[in-house]
């Protein structure tokens, strides 16, 4: 591929103007220049962010997208992606949380290089750090997590900063809007897999990131169990389905110390046994073989 044009798309629910002029800013100051800012309002109306400065004057310019209802985060971002699709002017697309930040200058300039480089890449996952540059273990997107520093073709990548080729999305489809929170980006990670493209988690590039626990949100332990029953029924050949559920199953019992969380997460699980899932399209077996092969069959 001859140099990728980047687009960059934001979703927010205008509850951090604050970190989102800190993200644009952090934006502006890239040494490439993305062709086109998208920024959705997930349930909000948006400030007028044309004028923001070092962004006034992209190519496409800053679209915003004010969506009446909060779609969660894969479905707002759907339609920030759609509409990248829709224009056309953008081959590589950079998602950001609006409360990280970009501390280096030449993120998108690797990114651009490292798509340019491969035409097979279909997504770039960022390494995530809090303020004091420390990296989360459950950032690191590989079980021997111990070393955030190491990067490489993995299974999965963090939803807080990642690049995907946007001929991979033509291919695979978007982000599986069903989900709201939690696991949307191991669904789609899976499908890039098994339809031949390339995962990689690039530790170079950094999104600077406050620490939080997934469990802040009230429905974190229903839509986890719900999301993942519903991940294996989407995904994984049968066999495989209860052997991932199991797994996942015991290592919630004994990680979870919260009777009421623990009543959430059996409440989400039954859930998604009992509610439709989406299309169901199981990976083949070479691609559980590839998995295996990357340190992550997908029974974990």
């Amino acid at each position: 591929m001859s140099a990728p044009r980047i687009g960059v798309s934001i979703v927010t629910m205008g509850d951090r103007p604050q970190a989102v002029e800190a993200l644009l800013a952090s934006v502006a100051m890239q040494d490439v220049r993305p062709t086109r800012l998208v920024i959705i309002g997930n349930g909000t109306a948006l400030p007028d962010y044309s004028s923001t400065p070092g962004l006034e004057d992209l190519d496409g310019g800053v679209t915003t997208i004010e969506l009446p209802e909060n779609l969660g985060c894969p479905g707002g971002r759907n339609e920030g992606l759609r509409r990248l699709a829709e224009i056309g002017d953008v081959d590589v697309v950079i998602e950001l949380d609006d409360d990280g930040l970009l501390v280096d200058k030449d993120v998108f300039r690797r990114v651009r290089d490292r798509f340019a480089a491969d035409d097979r890449l279909g997504i770039i996952g960022f390494r995530i750090a809090d303020e004091t540059g420390e990296t989360q273990r459950r950032h690191v997107p590989r079980l021997r997590a111990g070393d955030p520093m190491r990067g490489g073709p993995v299974t999965a990548f963090l939803g807080g900063g990642h690049a995907f080729s946007m001929k991979m999305l033509a291919e695979t489809g978007l982000w599986p809007a069903e989900f709201f929170f939690t696991h949307e980006e191991t669904d789609l990670a899976w499908r890039a897999l098994d339809a031949g493209w390339k995962v990689e988690y690039d530790p170079e590039l950094l999104l600077q990131h406050p620490k939080t626990s997934p469990a802040r949100h009230a429905v974190y332990y229903r839509m986890t169990a719900r999301n993942r029953v519903w991940l294996a029924r989407r995904n994984l050949p049968l066999p495989l389905v209860p052997a991932y559920l199991g797994t996942w199953t015991l290592l919630t019992l004994a990680r979870t110390r919260d009777p009421k969380g623990l009543r959430a997460w059996a409440g989400g699980f039954a859930e998604g046994v009992r509610t439709p899932c989406g299309e169901r399209r199981p990976m083949r077996w070479a691609t559980v073989w590839q998995m295996t092969l990357l340190g992550r069959p997908p029974v974990i």
